[in-house]
């Protein structure tokens, strides 16, 4: 991965994280029962449509910081291991920079 890819998918990430909805479906999705959750979890504690929820999970799917898991006529998502900490590492590293 070039650089140049590198600082785009974590500008994808940061700007995936920036809707308080998906910040949400983060930690509902982490919260739930073995780290995994289908649509069907997910839109009630937030009072949202499937389509809304869908879409919501789909953009955190191609910002790299969800799975998105097959199941029959399921799709189960899960957190992508290491995807936060490596967000969190990049803020580390940018603030150990600018001081």
């Amino acid at each position: 991965m070039t650089q140049r890819s590198g600082e785009s998918a974590l500008a994808l990430s940061f700007k995936a994280l920036s809707d308080p909805t998906r910040l949400r479906l983060l930690s509902l999705v982490a919260a739930h029962e073995n780290g995994e959750a289908s649509v069907v979890d997910l839109t009630e504690p937030l009072n949202l449509t499937q389509p809304t929820v869908s879409h919501h999970l789909k953009i955190l799917v191609d910002a790299g910081l969800l799975t998105r898991d097959k199941r029959g006529v399921w799709s189960i998502y899960a957190l992508v291991p290491g995807a936060l900490g490596t967000l969190g590492s990049y803020l580390r590293d940018a603030e150990a920079a600018w001081t």
